[in-house]
């Protein structure tokens, strides 16, 4: 009788082929890169207060980095017609836009004098340059040119933003969703320049009319939908309150109109059919 063959390196052992052994050298630290995110804070000056700026606006663009990616995957299962991931990955999405209102309860117990103690050192730096929230507007239908103003031609930034412009937005795919639940939304709605800004269809007000009065899957993601639109216009108008007691009237940093900008980005849905029909509900 034949023996199987040990095909093991000569100096092999089985502590050297143990699964657990191929991710020893993975530590806590090492796998949330502690090392490169905990030094990425650099204060241009000594006051206390910079510190908690930096912080706050990093763990904004971490937030805004999920959030896009959530959408992402929202906007896959949506045009899938998959009802129970999209009402989990919306839940999800409402969860992270809580938290980051909340983050401006923390920014806010720095006082006008402290922001205004190392103000100058941001020089031309605004949030405004957030290409990130860019983006994010953009998946969420916004198609306004103007947003890539901070960007250079051929720049990474810039194309993203432009490229988002030019895909699908949040509402193009729930349309697509509708579509799958066997809701006639008019080809010219579903088949439209997706590149343009889409404008509100007392047509598709009535479609949408027809999904409340079901009261189905359709329903429940539409009304996820109203959630993470009000969600947006609060961070906006806790934004614009947050920058109003900070710096009052004054122009932004990097020479932006700072408060009276973000009053007039206030009270403009992303979703607006999703408005139109709540009154004959």
């Amino acid at each position: 009788m034949t023996t199987p063959q040990d095909t093991s390196p000569p100096d092999a052992s089985p502590a050297d082929t143990s699964p657990a052994d191929t991710t020893a050298a993975l530590t806590y630290t090492s796998y949330l890169s502690l090392d490169e995110v905990l030094t990425a804070q650099h204060p241009r000056s000594d006051e206390h207060d910079e510190l908690l700026f930096i912080v706050i606006h990093q763990v904004y663009e971490l937030w805004f980095k999920q959030l896009l990616h959530e959408l992402a995957h929202l906007q896959v299962v949506l045009t899938a017609g998959d009802t129970a991931h999209a009402t989990r990955t919306l839940r999800r999405i409402l969860t992270v836009l809580k938290v980051i209102v909340a983050q401006i309860d923390v920014l806010e117990t720095m006082t006008p004098r402290q922001f205004t103690s190392f103000r100058a050192r941001l020089d031309a730096s605004s949030g405004f340059q957030s290409a990130q929230f860019r983006e994010l507007e953009a998946v969420l239908g916004r198609r306004d040119r103007r947003a890539f103003a901070h960007y250079p031609e051929g720049g990474e930034q810039r194309a993203r933003i432009a490229g988002a412009m030019s895909r699908p937005s949040l509402f193009d795919s729930f349309l697509a969703y509708l579509v799958s639940h066997g809701y006639a939304v008019p080809g010219g709605l579903t088949n439209r320049d997706v590149s343009a800004a889409a404008e509100p269809s007392p047509e598709l007000q009535k479609i949408l009319l027809t999904v409340y009065a079901d009261d189905g899957g359709p329903s429940t993601v539409a009304e996820y939908l109203v959630d993470l639109d009000e969600g947006l216009q609060e961070w906006r108008y806790r934004h614009v309150k947050m920058v109003e007691r900070t710096i009052g009237a004054k122009q932004g940093t990097g020479g932006s109109a700072g408060a009276a900008y973000l009053r007039g980005t206030l009270f403009e849905p992303s979703f607006p059919d999703l408005w139109a029909v709540r009154g004959e509900l």
